[in-house]
């Protein structure tokens, strides 16, 4: 049998015509390949080549096995693009979701640097709510959830992705947005918007409002962080958000302002269990929690 090698030699020399020539296409010594010929001339046991003035002219005997080396090439050439367009992710998708508040800055973040590694990679992203992530794993609709709360269900499995605080927002021009830290009793003298106290980030806030016996009045509820920046920077109240909604230093007519009370909470990755992970959906995890990590350190570097 011929190996790999030698197939590779014998079709460098077949397409040069010299030795030389077929050093140079292999980036190797002319020496090496004349001695590698004249072993595989001897192993098979008649002439690959009619040496002439320096030239190796492909023998009649040699003529099938140049097509079947042609055929042999052909395929691996077939092999090399497939493996390049695995890697550029080329007629690929990766299918993800998230909940609103990662979705909204962190999520494009680390796909921005997905596509930079897989040029061609197709993506199909969904935000959902908490409970709607059950069924999106388990229907098979996508890889992976990015999760602000941890479900307990037997067939999922959940990873740590990031941990975070919940911060206030107030109107730039409000009484409050020339502190850097506010209290329970602070937010509490004015109108709030947002958080339900059944959503895990309103539960901390509730819990905290409790502990102090103060009522935790919504007088405005909305789901997505968007909007609850654009309501507060319409001046209809103050709100508590989660910083990864924030992350985004652009955010014109709005105050990001510290809480004292621990408002800390932990963000997941959800998977099906026994659903195996593709190398698209490993990577985005990896630049997922890079991201959200960076995010949080300077907020804790400003405490």
């Amino acid at each position: 049998m011929l190996t790999l090698r030698q197939l590779e030699v014998l079709r460098a020399v077949m397409v040069s015509g010299t030795l030389a020539g077929a050093a140079r296409l292999l980036n190797v010594s002319a020496p090496g390949l004349s001695r590698l010929v004249k072993y595989t001339e001897q192993s098979l046991g008649f002439l690959l080549f009619d040496r002439r003035q320096g030239r190796l002219i492909p023998t009649k005997m040699s003529q099938a096995i140049f097509e079947q080396i042609n055929g042999v090439f052909g395929k691996v050439e077939d092999l090399r693009y497939i493996i390049q367009n695995l890697e550029s992710g080329a007629s690929q998708e990766l299918k993800i979701a998230s909940v609103p508040s990662i979705s909204m800055s962190m999520v494009p973040r680390a796909v921005k640097r997905l596509r930079q590694a897989h040029s061609d990679l197709r993506l199909d992203i969904n935000v959902v709510k908490i409970e709607e992530a059950i069924d999106y794993l388990l229907l098979g609709k996508g890889e992976l959830v990015a999760m602000s709360y941890r479900i307990e269900h037997p067939a999922l499995r959940f990873e740590p992705l990031s941990s975070g605080e919940l911060y206030c927002i107030v109107p730039e021009h409000h009484e409050l947005a020339s502190q850097q830290i506010v209290s329970a009793k602070d937010i509490v003298r004015y109108p709030l918007i947002g958080i339900d106290p059944n959503d895990p980030y309103g539960r901390i806030m509730a819990n905290i409002f409790a502990q102090n016996n103060y009522p935790y009045d919504i007088t405005i509820r909305a789901r997505f962080g968007m909007t609850v920046c654009a309501l507060v920077r319409a001046g209809l109240g103050i709100a508590i958000i989660d910083q990864f909604s924030v992350a985004d230093e652009i955010m014109p007519g709005i105050k990001l302002l510290r809480i004292a009370e621990p408002t800390h909470f932990d963000t997941w990755i959800a998977t099906k269990i026994g659903s195996p992970l593709s190398t698209f959906a490993m990577g985005f995890i990896k630049l997922l929690r890079q991201e959200m990590q960076a995010a949080v350190k300077p907020h804790k570097l400003s405490a």
